[in-house]
């Protein structure tokens, strides 16, 4: 996987432990999807799995809806999330600035179809929430959701 380049080299952060605690403590991912002539932008809760530098993420929503129609017209997908935001107040206005920490990327989108990969993957959301990864679900619970994946293949991290 491929880090995104940044203008700023200044504000960039390459350090992939770094990287994923920032992550660890974003609340929230918005997924930008492609909708013919646009981009359909969806803030969702997720997890996420490390392993050997392949990041995955992992959302969950309901089995209709045009996030899922999008999904499976176009796997590929970029995602935002951000965290610690602060305003640097000045006495002009070109010098107010903004304090954040962010991550861009992109990937491939996957519907999950498997049981047992979809309850894993909804122990790594559970687990980035509550610290938690040892939920039981139902039948009934699997089947009213669905559960996808994106295949990290490049993402980057900044902080200003």
């Amino acid at each position: 996987m491929e880090c995104s380049k940044i203008r700023r080299k200044d504000r960039a952060i390459t350090d992939y432990h770094q990287m994923l605690e920032i992550m660890n403590q974003c609340d929230i991912c918005r997924l930008g999807l492609q909708d013919d002539e646009s981009v359909y932008i969806v803030p969702l809760n997720f997890g996420f799995k490390a392993d050997n530098e392949e990041l995955t993420l992992y959302f969950h929503g309901f089995v209709k809806g045009k996030k899922i129609e999008l999904i499976k017209k176009n796997k590929l997908a970029g995602f935002e999330m951000d965290r610690k935001h602060e305003i640097v107040k000045a006495e002009i206005a070109c010098d107010y600035s903004f304090l954040y920490q962010s991550i861009i990327g992109k990937g491939n989108l996957f519907i999950i179809e498997d049981k047992d990969e979809k309850i894993d993957a909804l122990q790594y959301l559970m687990e980035h929430y509550t610290q938690k990864n040892d939920w039981q679900f139902s039948e009934n619970e699997l089947n009213k959701i669905v559960v996808i994946k994106m295949n990290v293949t490049q993402w980057s991290c900044k902080e200003h």
